[in-house]
């Protein structure tokens, strides 16, 4: 019987694919910390009595060793994520405790088999685009004096010309433009660079934004899909950034899990970054339509021209990496949609928090009001 750790086995990630990995027979120890923003109520229900279960911090080095002892592959899905405005815990959870965690393997002589790590998309600064002059660009990050002059595109960076979205493959640069993304560059470079050195497998999966049942109804910070329901739900509009025209790649959470479970099972795509998503780039302001649709609730978005800087404004899996070693998403955004709707009704009342959150990306100047000319 394969033994997996999981950690951040608590979240919507992390607890689905603990759920996978025992319906396939692997013996599964979880780790999870419980932060409040995303666990309000603590242990979550789906935290079953099968797991062996560690509450507790990963950034502390009593308590991750033990839980890598008599473990085989490690699937490390622990991030402090979203667009939180606190820059020291993002580097100390995500850059530092990884860090921690491949040295305490090494000088312990834990005999790890592989490490799967939670990579994310925004590792990328901008999608992948195509100029009608110099074709496959890879532009920077848009700069802040565009986006505040109310020029949301993403021009050529050869010709200044205007560009089409591309698939976005692995190849492309790397670097990211929030602290977020910064963190899990640091996260990932780590992995594969320490896999390397020692000798054990290691993968990094990019993924794509992830959404599903079990994503925190609390979290104002992270996940599109969630915020938009429970706006909807208390009768406010969704809220769109920019003009809410630029696009974004969404994985069901199922197939993120499977794409664990893959990267566990084969060696195809050992000591590799491999983009997970659908290959299919979905404008936000669709998003925010289909839920609207599927709650029967039509309060149309509030688009005020605000952004995000280092947001970038269209990003599409390219994934033929992921679908020559045989991964395959299985559920559309529609049904997936669909598939978390069903569990948000079942959570009872649900509030809004981004409203506050929102005063306070903007107090911390994270979000910011473009003034066109």
């Amino acid at each position: 019987m394969k033994r997996a750790l999981v950690t951040g086995g608590a979240g919507l990630i992390g607890s689905t694919l603990a759920d996978l990995l025992r319906r396939n027979g692997w013996k599964v120890r979880v780790l999870d910390n419980l932060e409040p923003q995303t666990h309000r109520h603590g242990r979550p229900a789906w935290v079953t009595g099968d797991s062996d279960f560690i509450e507790g911090d990963l950034r502390d080095r009593a308590t991750m060793s033990a839980a890598l002892q008599d473990i085989d592959v490690v699937f490390h899905q622990a991030a402090y994520g979203g667009y939180m405005p606190e820059i020291a815990k993002y580097v100390h959870v995500n850059s530092f405790g990884t860090a921690q965690m491949l040295e305490i393997i090494r000088e312990e002589n834990i005999p790890i088999k592989k490490v799967i790590v939670a990579s994310s998309q925004a590792v990328y600064s901008e999608g992948a685009a195509t100029c009608p002059l110099h074709g496959l660009v890879f532009p920077a990050v848009r700069p802040v004096e565009q986006l505040q002059r109310g020029d949301w595109e993403v021009h050529c960076p050869i010709c200044g010309a205007l560009t089409k979205s591309a698939l976005t493959p692995e190849s492309a640069p790397i670097g990211g433009e929030t602290v977020y993304g910064l963190t899990k560059v640091d996260q990932e470079k780590l992995v594969l660079l320490w896999g390397k050195q020692i000798g054990i497998p290691t993968v990094a999966l990019r993924y794509s934004c992830t959404y599903g049942p079990r994503q925190s109804i609390f979290n104002p910070y992270t996940g599109v899909i969630a915020i938009f329901c429970t706006r909807l739900l208390n009768n406010l509009p969704p809220v769109l950034y920019e003009d809410g025209e630029q696009t974004r790649d969404f994985s069901f959470v199922d197939d993120i899990a499977r794409a664990n479970w893959l990267a566990a099972e084969s060696d195809a795509l050992d000591g590799l970054p491999v983009n997970i998503g659908s290959g299919r780039g979905v404008p936000i302001c669709q998003v925010a339509a289909q839920i609207s649709e599927a709650l029967n609730i039509h309060i149309p978005p509030e688009t005020n021209g605000e952004f995000r800087p280092g947001e970038m404004r269209h990003l599409t899996s390219g994934t033929d990496r992921a679908r020559a070693a045989g991964y395959e998403p299985q559920v559309d955004l529609p049904t997936g949609i669909d598939r978390y709707l069903d569990w948000i009704r079942a959570q009872g009342n649900v509030r809004d928090y981004f409203s506050e959150a929102a005063e306070i990306l903007r107090s911390k100047g994270i979000v910011h009001r473009a003034t066109k000319p």
